[in-house]
């Protein structure tokens, strides 16, 4: 019987993958001139070779006024050392034309600050998206105070985060309908104990996170109100060793509650499982994804979760320092991953990169979750002492053939594309509401890029915005489910990911050539269940957790 059961499976694995279409020439296109955006990342390098200068920031697709269309907003450094030009973040409004107009100046976000990561989410369940930055003296919350505005509450919220924060998520662990968040601290550092390192001996270069010691991440439980509550240690999550870069949330083991996963610089990354409680138990080691598969810590930057083989299972995707190729860890289904990068296109090709910005993300809408990964160095001089290794790398996109094989198509998908820059933050969206999903991101040191797709709606697809009214207005946790003539899907409404940025909190389903979807379901954090029928595919879709579908 097991026997008949593995030949169905591997037939039904075969179809699929038989019945993906082609490849039809979808191409990504640098619109970031011709859509009004002209952001320079500045890092505050002086000469110093201060750590924080290579890390670069991140991005953030996010909705401002719940029209449906994301807008953007790019996160900056600053100077050490003022020199009487500030240095700001950048806010930009979609215009539904495939452009952007700059509404920085008076948002409330035309804050200088040395500002590192993004994570989106309402907050206080008004109806609008709030803004968390992570930023080294200090994170700050920026609450949405409509039309374009926004107001800083960071010292009425009860957020203290001064700990080098990068990437953030929000979260509602404990399904009481209010949006939690997590924040990812990376070392003890400051400018006054900033370390002398050397590539050659002789002149100074950036040091590697291991001369540093490192610092707890912070969990906040929201208490309602716009009031927050550090709950780091009693909730088990307290680690003053960790040197933490990426942060994911998904649910690992399938028991409807967010689990956690945090990317670690040199140090074993960590698997934060939800015991549904208030508290999480550590159990990276157990599971496989603490260190590489030789035993060692990597230089883990950007994460990502998706199901990319229709198990049912969500999966990890990680972002490594050269020379480690990225992790894609695949999800067993018994609390242990095995990691198939070495095996695989996606090892091979990413070898030599440097990887911070990394999702899953269908951008041939063909149904099967793709990987895009955003790769910079962060040693200007490293191809002196590693003649393999460059400064500034093309992303990397490789395309899901189905059956657990990934196709390495970054020379494939236009010109702009191949174009090596200095990556860092990465983020997606469907900015120009054709269907197929565009990609954001920042360099360190350079000018933002917004890569405009072209082609991918050659299929079918469906995107899916959700409301909460019992469970928080976000719908964080939140998974939708279809089903159509080439099987099933299932998404999770989930901030953060990437390197400390954020996609668009809509779900995209990629449809090949199915032309109708047969059922469409929504399991809401609240336990509300949901079930649509017959869906017209090639539309944008807002659900609420009390109405239904809303038109």
């Amino acid at each position: 019987m097991k026997l008949v059961f593995c030949i169905l499976g591997a037939l039904i694995c075969f179809l699929g993958f038989a019945a993906k279409s082609p490849d039809e020439g979808v191409r990504f296109i640098d619109s970031t001139k011709k859509a009004g955006i002209h952001f320079i990342h500045h890092s505050g390098a002086a000469g110093k070779k201060y750590l924080p200068e290579t890390l670069g920031a991140g991005c953030a697709f996010v909705d401002l006024d719940g029209d449906g269309w994301p807008d953007i907003l790019l996160i900056n450094g600053k100077d050490f050392a003022p020199h009487g030009q500030k240095s700001l973040p950048a806010l930009y409004r979609n215009n539904h034309n495939g452009t952007f107009t700059d509404i920085t100046r008076g948002s409330g976000l035309d804050v200088e600050m040395y500002g590192m990561g993004v994570a989106v989410a309402d907050y206080d369940n008004d109806g609008l998206a709030d803004i968390y930055i992570t930023a080294l003296e200090g994170d700050r919350l920026f609450h949405n105070e409509g039309h374009g505005h926004f107001r800083d509450v960071t010292a009425q919220s009860g957020i203290h985060n001064a700990n080098f924060g990068t990437s953030a998520a929000w979260l509602d662990y404990d399904r009481d309908g209010k949006a939690d968040l997590f924040v990812a601290n990376y070392v003890t550092w400051s400018p006054q104990k900033d370390l002398w390192c050397s590539l050659d001996g002789a002149t100074k270069s950036y040091c590697t996170p291991e001369s540093y010691k490192g610092t707890s991440s912070k969990l906040y439980h929201n208490l309602g109100g716009g009031k927050f509550e550090e709950v780091t240690q009693k909730a088990g999550l307290g680690d003053a060793t960790s040197k933490s870069l990426g942060v994911v949330v998904f649910d690992y083991n399938g028991d409807g509650w967010p689990d956690i996963f945090v990317s670690n610089d040199t140090q074993p990354s960590k698997l934060y499982k939800n015991n549904g409680n208030g508290t999480f138990t550590e159990e990276g080691m157990q599971a496989g994804v603490a260190y590489g598969e030789d035993g060692v810590a990597r230089g883990a930057m950007g994460v990502d979760a998706a199901d990319y083989d229709r198990c049912g299972r969500p999966h990890l995707l990680v972002g490594n320092f050269a020379n480690q190729m990225i992790g894609l860890y695949h999800n067993e289904g018994n609390g242990f991953f095995v990691d198939e990068a070495p095996s695989s296109t996606v090892g091979r090709a990413s070898l030599l990169s440097l990887t911070f910005g990394a999702f899953f993300f269908d951008y041939d809408l063909d149904g099967w979750p793709d990987i895009f990964a955003a790769n910079g160095h962060i040693e200007p001089d490293i191809n002196r002492i590693q003649p393999k290794v460059v400064y500034r790398e093309p992303p990397l996109l490789f395309r899901n053939r189905g059956n657990e094989h990934f196709e390495n198509v970054s020379n494939d998908v236009g010109p702009d594309f191949q174009h090596p820059i200095v990556a860092r933050g990465a983020a997606y969206a469907d900015y120009d509401h054709d269907g197929d999903l565009d990609v954001l991101i920042n360099t360190n040191d350079g000018p933002a890029l917004l890569y405009t797709n072209e082609g991918g709606n050659r299929n079918n697809w469906l995107t899916v915005r959700l409301n909460g009214t019992r469970s928080n207005r976000s719908g964080l946790g939140a998974v939708v489910r279809i089903q159509s003539v080439s099987g099933k899907q299932w998404q999770t409404v989930h901030s953060g990911s990437s390197y400390c940025s954020q996609s668009d909190l809509a779900l995209t389903f990629g449809l090949g050539r199915d032309s109708m979807i047969s059922a469409l379901s929504v399991d809401w954090p609240s336990g509300v269940h949901q079930q649509f029928k017959n869906i017209t595919p090639n539309q944008f879709l807002a659900i609420d957790e009390s109405r239904g579908i809303v038109r």
